[in-house]
């Protein structure tokens, strides 16, 4: 009895997690995202996200974003670092700004896994916004702005979700548009 019940419970299980895999992959900068990969194996896949992989390998992040979090990260297009002013990208790229990049890369994540729901149920409950502790210490606003969830940086800048709810093994990704800065 004891085992049919493991083995019955062995298959529930199976089921559960067949589910929560079987979603059709959202397709980011050309590659489908597995929800059964983590963050930086899917992240290197993405066309559109090669200047976020190169900063997170120069910043030393690669083994802290395959962990286990769960984390939440605001992940800035290609696009979004080429509209820094000229030169910065690859003076942070460099090994003597390895704190600053850190700290950059660091205020796009959040610790735990929140999809745009529990964004905008957060916003909604917040009076029309939200703020967000990063795993680097500061804070991000997060606001709506029609159906679009606009997250704003220390400096005033802001940006758009482009792609919601991209899920990860460990976490969950959004797709923004600019890159955000801390102070």
């Amino acid at each position: 009895m004891k085992a049919r019940i493991a083995l019955f419970l062995l298959a529930i299980g199976t089921v559960f997690t067949s589910i929560a895999f079987a979603q059709k992959p959202v397709t980011v900068g050309g590659a489908p995202m597995y929800a059964n990969k983590n963050i930086i194996e899917n992240a290197v896949n993405s066309a559109d996200h090669t200047t976020l992989v190169a900063a997170v390998k120069a910043a030393g992040l690669v083994e802290t974003l395959q962990g286990t979090g769960p984390f939440t990260v605001f992940a800035p297009v290609n696009s979004a670092f080429d509209m820094l002013p000229k030169g910065t990208v690859p003076t942070l790229l460099k090994p003597e700004n390895k704190g600053t990049l850190t700290a950059v890369l660091t205020y796009h994540v959040v610790a735990g896994r929140l999809n745009s729901k529990a964004l905008e149920r957060m916003i909604k409950q917040g009076g029309g916004k939200t703020m967000l502790k990063t795993v680097q210490g500061a804070e991000l606003t997060l606001t709506m702005s029609g159906d679009n969830i606009k997250v704003m940086d220390a400096k005033g800048g802001a940006a758009t979700i482009t792609i919601t709810n991209v899920n990860q093994s460990n976490g969950v990704i959004h797709v923004i548009d600019r890159v955000l800065l801390p102070n």
